[in-house]
């Protein structure tokens, strides 16, 4: 594997806009669900993610309720043109519209994508971030009080303002996906997609592809999961959400060792980690553009980064999707 810094570069859609394939998620980087956060730390990851030429960097409102953009916007000051910054709308405490998400903080957060609130969540988006304007804007969540209609008519007039430069949403269906189409341009999809959650490639995947929209894979490493690095002896305090999730038990956490063990042979022989040869496995599927990961050191993004810079044979491709299918049935 090269140590150039030259990362894989792929377009938005049909928007123009452009980012690396490897994208860095800062969901961990806001604390919430995560054990907290070293916000020092957390820059340094964003900074050294720039370095290696990760120029994706998504984040959003709820993380933190601000935090995790207000962490970004310090982290990116005064690179802002070296990042196509992805942020979301739709989970909001500044009202009580909608329908009740979650607690967080003292506060209820609602899932609600009215035109009223997603006029007021750009303008606080923009002031976290520190920038004029945000590439890649996503709906967080469906809203089932508010038309899709409206919500489309709410993002294309911030994109004609140039606050907004490309569409998104997350966390659709394809029914959901054929009714943003339907009322506007749609960029990308971002959707959970790893080695062992691979539910889109049945309809949403083919449906994305068929309409020029790209797709975003998030926990592309499962919370973690598949770097290879969690053990079954490892311990989650209770604030962190793998805390007692069935998805980390001691037994599934056995079975992804298998797996890492059985794809060993394949990271070495690129000189790359097994989070990487996972990284890398996700971008070379079909119909998947870019790939989110979490970083929250500088060793974790320059990690991430190399996976960029990975290029796998179809004979590697086929067997990781058989030690895939040895060692992780069943999770």
């Amino acid at each position: 594997m090269t140590s150039s810094t030259e990362q894989l570069s792929r377009e938005l859609g049909t928007s123009g806009v452009r980012g690396s394939a490897v994208g860095l998620g800062t969901w961990a980087i806001g604390g919430w669900r995560w054990g907290g956060t070293d916000e020092a730390a957390a820059i340094d990851a964003i900074r050294a993610s720039i370095d290696e030429g990760i120029s994706l960097i998504d984040t959003a409102p709820a993380y933190g309720l601000g935090r995790s953009e207000e962490i970004v916007g310090r982290a990116i000051a005064g690179r802002r043109d070296e990042v196509m910054l992805s942020t979301k709308c739709g989970l909001v405490w500044h009202t009580d519209k909608g329908t009740r998400k979650f607690e967080h903080d003292g506060k209820t957060v609602y899932q609600y994508l009215g035109a009223d609130s997603i006029v007021h969540e750009v303008e606080q988006s923009l002031r976290r971030l520190g920038t004029d304007r945000i590439d890649h804007y996503i709906t967080h969540w469906p809203d089932v009080t508010t038309p899709v209609d409206e919500t489309m008519e709410a993002l294309m007039r911030l994109k004609a303002q140039g606050k907004i430069l490309s569409i998104g949403a997350s966390n659709v269906t394809p029914e959901l996906v054929r009714e943003y189409l339907a009322a506007g341009p749609l960029d990308a999809v971002q959707e959970k997609f790893n080695v062992l959650d691979r539910g889109l490639s049945d309809a949403l995947l083919p449906l994305c592809r068929e309409n020029g929209v790209s797709v975003m894979s998030y926990s592309s490493l499962a919370l973690g999961l598949l770097t290879g690095k969690i053990g079954p002896e490892r311990r989650f305090p209770e604030d962190d959400l793998r805390h007692g999730n069935p998805r980390f038990s001691v037994e599934t956490r056995q079975k992804t060792a298998d797996f890492a063990a059985a794809i060993a042979p394949i990271a070495e022989g690129h000189g790359a980690t097994i989070a990487q040869i996972v990284i890398a496995w996700t971008l070379a599927q079909p119909g998947i553009t870019f790939a989110l990961c979490g970083a929250r050191n500088p060793d974790q993004a320059r990690e991430n980064a190399g996976a960029g810079r990975l290029r796998l044979p179809e004979t590697d491709l086929a067997k990781i999707d058989a030690a895939a299918r040895r060692c992780l049935a069943g999770i």
